[in-house]
């Protein structure tokens, strides 16, 4: 594969990865670098799009030195995930039992931190996982939280 083929599809995982509509809340350094950004722990917040008054905080290892800087770093598989009620909880129509809400570049080719909701119907809660898709031995890095539904409102499902 040629440079300019390497730098385009590069160019593409960049643009898809902004589709995830996260915003940043803030970072942390965690390691000086000399040259290029030092490494951060960075904080996103995602709304759920289906369930509007949920909101997801993600933290995660963001990678600097000179390839961070050009985008062109693989970030570690480890993530935080929190989901709180933000405001009143509705929903814009029927939910699958699961769904994947959220994915993000975590590097220019393979691995996505994944955000994918579940229905839990006997507890009215709605359950959000994080993980990463790296191609690895064994269970990916994952995390979990769960957001109660009040019991007045029935959780639609398809």
């Amino acid at each position: 594969m040629d440079m300019n083929m390497k730098t385009a599809i590069a160019l593409a995982l960049t643009v898809a990865a902004s589709w995830a509509h996260a915003e940043k809340i803030g970072d942390v350094s965690t390691a000086f670098k000399w040259v290029g950004p030092d490494h951060k722990i960075v904080v996103d917040a995602y709304d759920d799009p289906k369930v509007r008054g949920v909101t997801c905080y993600v933290s995660r290892a963001k990678t600097g030195g000179v390839k961070g800087m050009v985008g062109l770093a693989e970030d570690k598989a480890e993530a935080s995930i929190a989901c709180r009620p933000v405001g009143p909880i509705t929903f814009t129509g029927p939910l699958p039992k699961e769904e994947e809400v959220f994915s993000e570049s975590l590097s220019p080719l393979f691995k996505k931190l994944r955000i994918v909701r579940m229905v839990d119907k006997a507890r009215n809660t709605l359950v959000y996982l994080t993980y990463s898709d790296k191609l690895i031995d064994g269970s990916p890095q994952n995390a979990v939280t769960a957001v109660p539904v009040d019991r007045a409102m029935v959780i639609p499902t398809k």
